[in-house]
């Protein structure tokens, strides 16, 4: 572990890192989470020291988990440490244990779930420009090899991050600098009482076992400087990471598509990029679509990277990702199908209610040298009137339909045709099929049928026009 400094020292080293990093501010209003610990109370005495060079106002906020029968000794403790020291103090309860049943997560999670969410509503209410918490460079140590047993990336060696923005104001980290068993010196030295938290002697706790037994097992027989070592691996990793992060950011909007409320991440390209570039643009797609990281593996962005066509992905409960034409996006509910027939003169509008789009037709006499040559296979379709036989039948997909579009050798099945030209599956069944004499004319996003060409002896055209419609949504762009 790091030789002690004396008083001035730890003071200095705090001083330096809160207002070069800078933490915090002449006029800032610090709420500090005051536990009633050694850590989080030498934060608190620290800031009340660097007060008195600077206008700087300290407020208090404990959080009671109700977890150990010592936890109203705590509250007890932090309630008379306000008083003494004439601070404004806020204090918040929970239930942490129904909590964490509840939500199906560990103690440790739901514990820090709450603290955090306590800390935000007493930041808003006391106006506060900080939030303060005593975690140390002991404690990053611990975070940093917890991570690194457990699989992590640049992102997880990074560790507990000195400043972490967000409402009602940026949450700071004074005290990453210095050691635990430093700032116990100093308060020894101060004069200083705290408590102790008898969970920090679980060996049931993975950090417990790190702080207790594997750091001091390194120090003594490996490195002598471990804690700082890793303390400082994590700061160059941040930057790092931050670095690669501004890269991520310039590709996010080729890769990742936005419209109409919908978020999608274009994998047709993506994975020939670098695979490190291609996960960190998947990892920021996931964030968005998710919430956040939490729960999401470096398996999960391998997956989603290696996802086929028309195949899908379970993240978690809830969160199901399909890729369609090359796009993945969250996994749409199905609409209930139901099958339709509908005859029809080709004069004037047919309103498709299951398909929620209506066709609109038209013929008009064609010279040779204005005859259509190009049709939009998606919104029209232009037809060789003469060869169609009216009424036309529109349905929907029928198993077993074939079709030959214009230029394919032969008849295929319709559902392959539709797979390979990409159009999603939620969508296939409400298409509408055109039908002239029991054969397929056109379905909206492929070719029309090649019997059906216009060419040079074409003397009339039949169009189709698609129009969407109100009621059921409309089949899905391809």
């Amino acid at each position: 572990m790091p030789a002690r400094p004396t008083a001035d020292r730890v003071f200095a080293a705090f001083k330096k890192a809160a207002l070069d990093g800078p933490l915090i501010g002449p006029g800032d209003r610090v709420l500090v989470a005051l536990s009633g610990g050694p850590d989080s109370v030498a934060l608190a005495a620290l800031l009340l020291k660097l007060r008195d060079e600077m206008p700087l106002e300290v407020r208090l906020a404990h959080f009671n988990h109700r977890l150990r029968d010592e936890a109203g000794g705590d509250e007890r403790f932090v309630r008379d440490l306000a008083r003494r020291w004439v601070l404004p103090l806020a204090v918040g309860a929970a239930d942490v244990r129904s909590y964490a049943a509840r939500k199906k997560i560990n103690l440790e999670e739901a514990g820090r779930e709450l603290r955090y969410r306590f800390l935000r509503r007493a930041a808003a209410a006391g106006g506060a420009t900080k939030i303060a918490t005593g975690h140390t460079m002991t404690d990053q140590a611990e975070t940093v090899l917890m991570r690194l047993m457990r699989g992590t990336g640049l992102a997880g060696l990074a560790g507990i991050a000195p400043l972490v923005a967000g409402p009602p104001c940026p949450i700071i980290r004074p005290l990453l600098g210095l050691a635990g068993p430093d700032l116990r010196a100093w308060l020894e030295a101060e004069g200083r009482p705290f408590r102790e938290d008898a969970s920090n002697r679980d060996g049931r706790f993975l950090r417990n076992r790190i702080r207790a037994e594997l750091l001091p097992e390194l120090a003594r027989r490996y490195e002598r400087q471990i804690v700082a070592h890793l303390a400082r691996l994590a700061g160059i990793v941040r930057e790092d990471d931050e670095l690669l992060h501004g890269f991520v950011r310039e590709l996010l909007d080729e890769f990742v598509l936005r419209r109409r409320g919908s978020v999608e991440l274009d994998l047709k390209t993506l994975p020939l990029l670098l695979p490190a570039l291609a996960r960190r643009v998947t990892r920021e797609f996931l964030r968005e679509i998710a919430g956040g990281l939490r729960d999401i593996s470096y398996d999960d962005v391998a997956s989603l990277l290696g996802l086929g066509e028309g195949k899908e992905l379970t993240i978690r409960r809830g969160l199901v990702l399909r890729r369609e034409a090359g796009r993945v996006g969250l996994k749409k509910p199905a609409l209930p199908s139901r099958s339709y027939e509908e005859r029809w003169d080709g004069r004037g509008a047919l309103a498709l209610a299951d398909a929620g789009l209506t066709l609109k037709g038209s013929t008009r006499r064609v010279a040779a040298r204005r005859r259509p040559v190009r049709n939009d296979d998606r919104r029209r379709a232009d037809l060789d009137a003469a060869k169609l036989s009216f009424p036309l039948t529109v349905r929907s997909r029928k198993p077993g339909d074939l079709y030959r579009p214009l230029g394919a050798p032969g008849r295929k099945k319709l559902k392959e045709i539709l797979r390979a030209k990409g159009i999603p599956s939620g969508g296939r069944d409400r298409l509408p099929v055109v039908l002239s004499r029991g054969e397929i004319v056109w379905v909206p996003g492929l070719p029309i049928g090649e019997r059906y060409k216009i060419t040079d002896a074409t003397t009339a055209v039949f169009s189709i026009r698609v129009v969407r419609g109100r009621g059921r949504r409309g089949w899905p762009a391809s």
